[in-house]
């Protein structure tokens, strides 16, 4: 024990330089922490040797990562998140497992007899990277986009299945059903307690200590290790206790606060498991190698099929159907989780575990890449995925007007709105409310399969398209509008800018009058030399609405002012919310 504290401190000082690097050279960090664990550790220069400390080491950090991942897990968002999500979740889980067990036991995998490696394979590869895609999908700002509300909420049901699996893991060498059945009893008693005591204890308790953020940062770290142990006198690990524990909170009225507080201990103890997974990897034969690129291979494969399908099959359109398969395509470090239990319980081959830390170190790369390249990589499979016959929401020729033809709507209409998000779904609802019959004369050019089907089941023109693509607007017949409305800002916009899109449209139409949106100040001068006739700045409409708000309050009619705006939100039909 006495040990500890040294290795600790290797661990940190390796994690911080090869962070750096990782940093600076835009590579993962989790891969720098692979490799600082597998630099200092008994396989690398052996300066942390043992294996107490890179136990305890690893325990804390699994214990604090689990319990993140609980409070992150919101069940009320995956009840009201719909069919698609449940679907693709379902989809991607059963079909990748079911395809996985076939694939892994006709490579030669064990799969009985007292050793799974093909059992715990099918469910490292069944799930996918938390870190890594919400790192990813937050610095492009594509968590609410449609394709990033589905991967997330994928990656939930993920989560939930892991739970299960690792309620099952234990009992796999003799999977009876009276064994299941008493796993199963076992987990509901934890639940159970962890929700009981969640709902009628601490939030009394945490209003008593709201304003002191010392003991709520201990009364979460007490949380999380009370329900650990619980999980533990019932036989089941403290790891699946930590993640209860944040499960049972994550919709807690303080959650919010616990998680921000929570946040600095989680990055340093997860430092800490990923550089002490690293120093569990030993220099790789060729074999591990071999094996660690089928798994990396299997799991994209499988991802594509899996995710890809049930989402082509709900009418997603192609591009809302590849995006989340390529944003899911790599392994999880839940997988990693799981591995080291099935280490733990004899259940598979340590060559087998080392084959699965090589490929989510190799997929930890590559699908860091690809997502930050997802759109160009999407643009460039629809192309060939059409011409084998699969068809997008453009072609489904069910009288919804296809993109340059003649429809069921008709030709494009005088006033056209290029790309739907918040502003236009005010905008569509405004008039709406105003001018019913100018909703006639609009049509809006978008590649959002909810935004397409929803307006279009308001008898509104739509042309399912991507709107940073020339030959869209072309095929679109933007050269006949008069109005043209750009109203999505530049963060959101995927391929493109305002500025770019102006040129175009001007281009294609001379005598149009262009709106634009500029997210800066300084970008309504470069819009007007685009071509644009009017620019639009959000944050003028926003400051005159919250001056407004202040000269209410200080009339005291701040009341008066709320209900006339609850008055318009009263009855507006908003196709985004």
């Amino acid at each position: 024990m006495h040990e500890l504290i040294p290795d600790i401190t290797l661990c940190i000082l390796f994690a911080w330089g090869l962070g750096l690097l990782a940093h600076f050279s835009r590579q993962p960090l989790i891969l720098a922490y692979l490799i600082a664990g597998f630099f200092i550790g008994p396989f690398g220069m052996g300066w942390v040797k043992s294996q107490e400390s890179i136990s305890i080491i690893s325990e804390l950090g699994l214990i604090f990562m689990l319990f993140m991942i609980g409070l992150e897990i919101d069940l009320k968002k995956i009840i009201r998140a719909g069919k698609v999500i449940l679907f693709a979740g379902a989809g991607e889980l059963l079909g990748g497992c079911l395809i996985g067990v076939a694939f892994f036991a006709a490579i030669g995998l064990a799969i009985g007899g007292g050793k799974f490696d093909a059992v715990y394979l099918c469910v490292a590869c069944a799930l996918s990277s938390t870190v890594i895609i919400v790192k990813v999908l937050y610095e492009k700002r594509e968590l609410d986009t449609l394709p990033g509300r589905i991967t997330l909420g994928v990656l939930v049901l993920q989560d939930i299945f892991a739970i299960l699996f690792l309620a099952v893991q234990p009992s796999l060498d003799n999977l009876q059903i009276s064994v299941v059945l008493l796993s199963i009893a076992r987990v509901a008693v934890l639940v159970a307690t962890a929700l009981v005591l969640s709902r009628y204890v601490l939030p009394r308790l945490f209003h008593q200590i709201a304003r002191r953020p010392e003991l709520v940062l201990l009364g979460a770290l007490a949380w999380c290790f009370l329900i650990g142990e619980i999980a533990e006198r019932l036989h089941l690990s403290r790891e699946m206790g930590s993640l209860v524990a944040g499960v049972s909170i994550s919709t807690f009225r303080y959650a919010l606060d616990v998680t921000a507080k929570v946040t600095t201990l989680r990055d340093f103890f997860i430092t800490l498991f990923f550089v002490a997974l690293g120093m569990t990897i030993p220099v790789p034969g060729l074999q591990v190698i071999g094996l660690a690129l089928v798994i990396a291979a299997f799991t994209v494969a499988s991802r594509l099929v899996t995710t890809f399908t049930p989402l082509y099959l709900m009418k997603q359109g192609l591009r809302a159907s590849l995006l989340p398969a390529i944003n899911l395509a790599q392994v999880s470090e839940f997988s990693l989780v799981v591995i080291q239990t099935g280490v733990a319980a004899n259940h598979i081959a340590t060559q087998t575990a080392n084959a699965v830390s090589f490929a989510f170190v190799v997929l930890a790369v590559l699908s860091t890449f690809a997502m930050g390249r997802s759109d160009q990589i999407v643009r460039g499979l629809i192309g060939p995925l059409k011409r084998i016959g699969l068809r997008d929401l453009d072609q489904e020729g069910e009288g919804r007007g296809e993109a340059g033809q003649e429809g069921e709507h008709g030709e494009i209409r005088r006033i056209v709105i290029l790309g739907f998000f918040r502003a236009a779904s005010a905008l569509i609802s405004q008039i709406e409310r105003q001018n019913q019959s100018l909703l006639e004369q609009i049509s809006v050019v978008d590649f959002n399969p909810l935004v397409f089907r929803t307006l279009t089941d308001r008898g509104m023109h739509v042309i399912y398209g991507d709107i940073s693509n020339v030959d869209t607007l072309v095929h679109a017949g933007i050269g006949k509008a008069e109005i043209i409305i750009l109203s999505v800002p530049d963060f959101l916009l995927v391929g493109a800018d305002n500025e770019k899109l102006v040129r175009h449209v001007r281009a294609l139409n001379p005598t149009a009058k262009v709106v634009a949106t500029a997210d800066l100040l300084s970008g309504v001068d470069d819009l007007y030399a685009a071509g644009a006739d009017y620019v639009t700045v959000t944050r003028l409409s926003d400051a005159g609405e919250l001056y407004a708000v202040i000269e209410a309050t200080d009339a005291g009619l701040l009341d008066d002012k709320r209900a006339e705006l609850d008055a318009q939100l009263s009855d507006r039909r908003e196709v985004l919310p």
